[in-house]
């Protein structure tokens, strides 16, 4: 894998910093805030229609994730939910974009020891302000040469990326947890890619628990085994 690489690029969300699980979080309060009006089964797979449905038109993010919340409830309440019901769930959208960061066990010694040897550059996807905010209260902004964050992560806008930066397939590693975001479009241009799994993922990121078949894909347990490989 040492052979010709110059770049690694590293997804944020569930890779370097907890995320999905405090989506779970507020997703249960959500539930809880609307268990008058249906059970939280039926609430929460009205929510993830709602938000597949919506996806193409605002992209990802704890904004889109807060439309999504308000329309739902209007839905499955049938419009007859309360005024101060809808201020709560834009309370709890404005508490989830008030997260504290908090970064997974080993990145930031894994992202100092590299920095010296490579250049790394974050690859995000989702609301840009909400993921600078996100990158700034992480304090992992030094260590990244340069910041990429896609509308969604498709072949065309890693290869759009490779060019953009003047990076070869062959020179670029991507690590990230998603098999759907950070896996199978980057291997489709060519480069190398780390999948490191997280316990909580997005139903719409789910392909399948297992990595794919692939000479150029590494599968490790954490972040930290990275620096036994490279």
């Amino acid at each position: 894998m040492k052979d010709h690489l110059k770049v690694i690029g590293f997804d944020a969300d569930d890779t370097l910093w907890l995320n999905e699980p405090n989506y779970k979080e507020a997703e249960q309060e959500f539930c809880s805030m609307l268990s008058n009006f249906a059970p939280a089964e039926k609430i929460s797979k009205t929510l993830y229609d709602i938000e597949m449905k919506n996806l193409p038109l605002f992209g990802y993010g704890a904004k889109f994730f807060m439309l999504s919340l308000v329309e739902t409830a209007l839905k499955v309440s049938r419009n007859k939910i309360e005024p101060q019901k809808i201020n709560d769930i834009i309370e709890l959208g404005r508490k989830l974009l008030n997260k504290p960061v908090e970064l997974l066990e080993g990145v930031e010694e894994v992202l100092k020891q590299l920095n010296s040897r490579y250049k790394l550059i974050l690859v995000s996807k989702g609301d840009l302000f909400d993921q600078e905010r996100k990158l700034e209260k992480s304090g992992l902004a030094k260590y990244f040469y340069h910041i990429e964050i896609m509308s969604n992560k498709e072949v065309a806008n890693y290869s759009k990326m490779l060019q953009k930066l003047d990076i070869n397939p062959s020179e670029f590693l991507m690590v990230g947890n998603s098999i759907r975001s950070d896996i199978l479009p980057v291997l489709e241009t060519g480069a190398r890619a780390i999948h490191i799994p997280y316990h909580t993922v997005w139903q719409y990121e789910m392909l399948e628990n297992t990595s794919p078949d692939n000479p150029r894909l590494t599968k490790l347990d954490k972040i930290s085994d990275i620096l036994n490989i490279l």
